[in-house]
């Protein structure tokens, strides 16, 4: 006999402003609680040192987590110069101190961040939570053990530098998943020829979310104590699956799909995903997300993780 999850049916997604000392876990399962949510997940963990963007996603919408996780993101990094610290950031052990260059000005440091822009290989921080053998790296690192990490790439859409005062700066970056800032701020250091680590890092983006769509814990907790509903804070979860062009469907085609069976549609062939919707004349909205093929002068639909109750919380 199957045991029945503790928990309601919540459907959606929620953007919380993460604060800073706290892990992306901690955040989830606070918020969760105050949910009263039966299944809930992130989609992409911060580091505790970091804040802002962290979407979480409840029921329904975390069969969209991997394609928010493989989402595009956009930081603002506070480094500091000439200080090299175990970790990428200013909870690890000082390894090295070297002097900033002097006369660091904007106009200095652009050819050097030019070099970072674009498309680049970037060897993954020992700290971070990236796998190997099943266990993430940073485990092995407290245990003084150094592995081999093969640089990977990743692509570095905006680099700006934000403001340079004596020993340190401030970036914004856009960039593609599985990009490390504190990688990108080494790198950045050691092409200075002085080192660096990030003492503060912001999360500005995340899935299409910004800290606009964004909301405290503690405001949260504020409604919950006033016996208000959470449930109008949620979005639904095509919010998160913009980027991918959208399909509506109607009778047998509508149908066949719900039962998990390919269609085949007429107009101009797609490939890639799509999201896919009910025809405004059918009852519903959001369906799920289909992967498009060309099927001669027609697109053969694929679906690929449909939702229940579309279109509802």
């Amino acid at each position: 006999m199957s045991r029945r999850r503790k928990g309601r049916d919540v459907n959606g997604i929620l953007v919380i402003d993460k604060p800073q000392g706290v892990t992306s876990n901690g955040i989830l399962q606070q918020v969760k609680r105050l949910y009263g949510a039966a299944k809930a997940g992130h989609t992409g963990a911060l580091d505790p040192l970091a804040t802002g963007v962290l979407p979480l996603c409840f029921g329904e919408a975390t069969k969209f987590s991997q394609m928010m996780l493989d989402s595009d993101k956009a930081y603002v990094a506070t480094a500091k110069l000439g200080v090299r610290t175990e970790t990428g950031d200013s909870e690890g052990a000082v390894v090295s101190e070297k002097p900033v260059p002097s006369g660091l000005t904007a106009e200095v440091l652009e050819p050097v961040l030019d070099q970072f822009r674009g498309n680049i290989q970037q060897v993954p921080s020992m700290y971070s939570a990236l796998k190997h053998q099943g266990r993430p790296l940073y485990e092995y690192a407290r245990e003084g053990i150094e592995i081999e990490r093969p640089a990977r790439p990743v692509t570095i859409f905006e680099l700006t530098l934000l403001d340079i005062r004596e020993s340190e700066m401030d970036i914004a970056v856009s960039c593609t998943k599985g990009t490390y800032i504190r990688s990108l701020v080494e790198d950045i250091g050691e092409a200075l020829g002085c080192g660096a680590h990030v003492t503060a890092l912001r999360r500005t983006m995340a899935s299409g979310f910004t800290l606009e769509d964004a909301h405290k814990v503690p405001e949260l907790e504020e409604k919950r104590e006033k016996g208000e509903s959470l449930d109008g804070l949620l979005v639904a979860p095509d919010a998160a699956l913009s980027m991918f062009p959208e399909v509506a469907l109607s009778g047998v085609s509508l149908v066949s799909i719900l039962n998990g069976q390919p269609v085949r549609i007429s107009g101009q062939p797609q490939e890639g995903f799509v999201r896919l919707y009910a025809d405004s004349g059918e009852k519903g909205g959001f369906v799920g997300l289909a992967e498009a093929f060309p099927d001669g002068e027609a697109t053969k639909l694929v679906p690929r993780r449909l939702v229940k109750n579309s279109g509802k919380h």
